[in-house]
């Protein structure tokens, strides 16, 4: 019994042991482990290295397109909005982004499915109606139509005025009585030197204008059809205020404030612009310069509303529908309202008023919030179609010489780029009714293409531009000269009379001097004719071509081999 327990002891000591020593062991290898860890913690913050932690999930992006109009308003909207730092369901913050696009690109770029945003905020909704009439003339059936444009909403609107200086307003019997179309119309017709414009109908404020011309000349308010449109006294009345146009524009509404900031009462005596540009006229002009007055045509009026628009294109997520969502609240909310009230835009929720103390739509700003006192219904995109159509054959039509650079500065990428954009400019008039010609010049004058409707010559000018070829010095003065005097043989009222000159060079090569040119324009002129200058590259005389286009109510445009495309697709929308 004794050797037994005293093995039993033995044993049991043995297993005492082993486990002593597994602990200690383990307790040894816990010990090594931490001091380990906690150096090599301790040498990363020696180091300076930071620990990775998980990321946070990438922000949910909405890319929207707006139109320059708005460009000050808009960003400062946007960034206002991203500033809150606004998370989706899912916890992705919500973010916008912008790009700036004309209402024309913006449409493009969503037809041919190339467009990199999906959303998009034009100066109308005329365009979302358009967009959607082609989305389905693409891509829907007679069975399945298809529509592109989601959810909407504005955001700010801004009614379509005849922005006017206040003496000329006042002599027409502003503000005792309401001014209407039919007013503007005695006034052009009874005063030779009165000088009035509207944007080309390729732009919201001039395809409104024109549909309220239209409205007027049918002598409705709502419900504007196809044979209203259609109908000839309705075009005889349209076609009668047009004629008196001095020339139209491509709807740049700040480029149109800009001019009148800096040439005053020497810029146009009326035109066409949504009233935000009044405010933002008189909020800006010089002390001593004179007022614009907004005129809301008695006949009635119609607005840009600044629509926010969702694409339902295939590849829309359910984040950027929740970022959309939240953006659009924001735009609604009364702070936004009231930032853009402040920007002199109407805001579109009845929780701020237009006449809020602190609005700037007041009288000393030239605006009336109480007008307009008729606002017209718009019509459906058919309407707006046809009218947009049947505008080639009531608008203005034109007389115009393009004058071409072809001396040897305009080699290489120059003369293929201007080639390029002069192809633009014929393609973007579309009526075969206006009349054309063209006078190259490089050494001396030559290749003259006569005057004649696009309908006739449009393939020989296009001819005459593909086979251009440069060298030789610079007779700018004797072109222009040519050009104006072709014009003034003419002898055609009825037309818009113009010249579109390009040069890259200075002048070294005429006959005639800039002094005998000036004098031409000035004392010899029967009718009037406005002249355009296109200054292409940093060699061009720009002071030289200021002083042959200003005097006769035209404009210097600066361009390069990236712009000098844009410009002649600018100009094409004056004729």
């Amino acid at each position: 019994m004794s050797r037994r327990y005293s093995s039993q002891r033995r044993s049991s000591s043995s297993s005492v042991s082993w486990i002593l020593a597994v602990l200690v062991i383990g307790l040894f290898i816990i010990i090594g482990l931490c001091c380990g860890a906690y150096t090599l913690v301790s040498n990363l913050f020696d180091r300076g290295t930071t620990i990775e932690q998980t990321p946070a999930p990438e922000p949910e992006t909405l890319t929207v397109a707006y139109s320059p109009e708005k460009e000050e308003a808009f960003t400062e909207l946007v960034n206002r909005f991203n500033n809150q730092g606004l998370e989706t369901p899912d916890g992705l913050r919500m973010v916008v982004e912008t790009v700036q696009l004309d209402p024309e690109a913006m449409l493009n770029a969503v037809l041919t499915e190339t467009a990199a945003f999906q959303a998009m905020t034009p100066d109308s909704a005329l365009w979302l109606g358009q967009l959607d009439e082609a989305w389905n003339s693409k891509f829907g059936t007679d069975e399945q139509p298809a529509t592109v444009v989601g959810e909407t909403a504005r955001y700010g609107i801004s009614p379509v005025v005849i922005a006017m200086w206040e003496g000329v307003a006042r002599e027409m019997g502003w503000p005792d009585r309401a001014i209407g179309w039919q007013d503007l119309l005695a006034r052009a017709q009874s005063d030779p030197n009165f000088r009035w414009s509207h944007p080309s109908t390729n732009s919201a404020s001039g395809m409104l204008a024109t549909l309220a011309m239209f409205y007027a000349g049918s002598g409705k308010t709502r419900g504007l059809t196809i044979e209203d449109a259609q109908d000839q006294e309705t075009l005889d009345y349209v076609a009668a205020l047009e004629k008196t146009v001095v020339y139209y524009g491509e709807g740049d509404e700040p480029a149109l404030i800009e001019r009148a900031l800096l040439e005053g009462r020497d810029f146009l005596d009326a035109f066409v612009v949504q009233e935000q540009m009044v405010v933002y006229y008189n909020t800006h002009r010089s002390s001593g310069q004179e007022r614009l007055v907004a005129i809301y045509p008695a006949e009635g009026v119609l607005w840009e509303d600044h629509p926010l628009a969702l694409l339902e294109t295939r590849d829309l997520t359910l984040p950027q529908r929740q970022t959309f969502a939240g953006f659009r609240d924001f735009l609604l909310s009364p702070e936004s309202q009231q930032f853009i009230l402040s920007q002199g835009y109407r805001p579109a929720e009845s929780s701020v008023s237009p006449t809020d103390p602190a609005s700037p739509l007041t009288a000393d700003n030239g605006v009336n919030p109480a007008e307009p006192r008729t606002a017209l219904q718009v019509p459906n995109a058919a309407v707006v179609k046809v009218v947009h159509n049947v505008w080639w054959y009531t608008k203005r039509h034109t007389n115009v010489y393009l004058v071409v650079d072809t001396s040897g500065s305009m080699r290489g990428e120059k003369i293929d780029q201007a080639q390029e954009a002069l192809g633009i400019f014929l393609d973007q008039i579309k009526g075969d009714l206006e009349r054309v010609g063209m006078i190259q010049f490089s050494s001396s004058v030559y290749n003259v293409i006569y005057l004649d409707e696009l309908g006739d010559n449009r393939q020989v000018l296009q001819t005459a531009i593909d086979n251009l070829q440069a060298g030789g010095d610079t007779a700018l003065l004797d072109a222009v000269s040519e050009a104006f005097a072709r014009l003034q043989q003419e002898g055609d009222p009825e037309r818009i009379n113009a010249i579109v000159a390009m040069t890259d060079g200075r002048e070294n090569n005429s006959y005639t001097s800039l002094r005998t040119l000036l004098h031409q324009i000035e004392t010899e002129s029967i009718l009037p004719v406005v002249i355009f200058c296109i200054a292409y590259g940093e060699d061009a005389d720009l002071e030289m071509l200021q002083l042959i286009a200003e005097p006769t109510g035209g404009q210097v445009l600066q361009g390069d081999s990236e712009t000098i495309r844009q410009l002649y697709k600018i100009l094409s929308a004056y004729f």
